[in-house]
């Protein structure tokens, strides 16, 4: 809805495609080798100085620190800049199909950057005895307050260099980590077991989560924090999508139109369930819930 009518009417056209699919990367995690690391980076593994030191280009990047280094903790701002480059090229080639998907995949990876657990090597709360806290973040908080987030950002934006953009994105996630971690450990001083977690019907199993009075504290106390993240994570979605277009010259998206997926077009893939692949390739896992 925030995009312009000359490219608003070709999204809106196939709006329930990227419904279904912006969460194919997270399907692809265990089944595609190279994909679980798109959706991360562990600024902590590079020292206080991380985004100083960083290089934000990907050229530059592998020169100074190797590829399989880089690769193994996170590559998210890089990938970012990869993907817009390919939708940039897609909209040259007016080639609805990879517009589509490769509009949904960077949406997503854009979304994940947004999140202050995927900055750091303490993604799930692990290494400081609050593992579930990554799920509990992005999706019971949401899960629980969401209809009462304001979503509307206004008209999109040309924002150029992308480079800057993201990486000033996964700055700004990485500084509030602190306090995702913090204020969780300081509240659970407050709460026996028994008040912090409760059991609800999930699918017909029941289902230990995060209570709804935990929750409600834990969220004012991060004072709107994942609204406000997910506001940012809608604006810069829209933002970079409507800068590919510019971009890419502009083109003239009617002429897609009449386009529609097919059967096989419609399945994901490399998605398919291998749970195997993720005990196989060791991958970083991601909260369940």
């Amino acid at each position: 809805m925030r995009l312009p009518v000359e490219m608003q009417f070709f999204y809106r056209q196939n709006i329930d495609y990227l419904t279904e699919n912006a969460t194919n990367p997270d399907k692809r995690r265990y089944s595609v080798v190279g994909e679980a690391e798109r959706h991360f980076i562990d600024l902590d593994m590079y020292g206080d100085s991380a985004l100083h030191i960083l290089p934000r280009y990907w050229p530059d990047a592998v020169k100074k620190l190797g590829e399989d280094s880089l690769r193994k903790h996170g590559i998210v701002p890089w990938h970012v800049q990869t993907a817009a480059f390919q939708l940039t090229n897609a909209f040259k080639e007016k080639d609805a199909a990879r517009i589509l998907r490769i509009s949904a995949d960077l949406g997503h990876y854009i979304a994940d950057a947004h999140v202050p657990l995927h900055t750091t090597r303490n993604y799930n709360g692990q290494l400081t005895n609050q593992e579930g806290i990554h799920g509990f973040w992005e999706s019971r908080l949401p899960e629980l307050f969401a209809d009462k987030y304001d979503l509307w950002i206004g008209a999109a934006e040309y924002k150029d260099p992308i480079a800057e953009q993201i990486w000033n994105t996964v700055a700004a996630s990485h500084l509030a980590s602190d306090s995702v971690l913090l204020f969780e450990k300081e509240l659970s001083k407050d709460f026996k077991p028994d008040k912090k977690y409760s059991y609800e019907l999930r699918n017909n199993v029941l289902t230990r989560t995060y209570s709804r009075e935990f929750s409600e504290k834990y969220h004012q106390l991060l004072h709107n924090q994942v609204e406000h993240r997910m506001r940012l994570s809608i604006k810069m979605v829209g933002d970079i999508w409507y800068t590919c277009w510019v971009n890419a010259g502009q083109p003239d998206l009617k002429e897609l139109s009449g386009f529609t997926f097919n059967g096989a077009d419609k399945k994901i893939d490399g998605a398919e369930e291998a749970g195997w692949f993720k005990r196989l390739f060791m991958v970083r896992p991601e909260a369940e819930d």
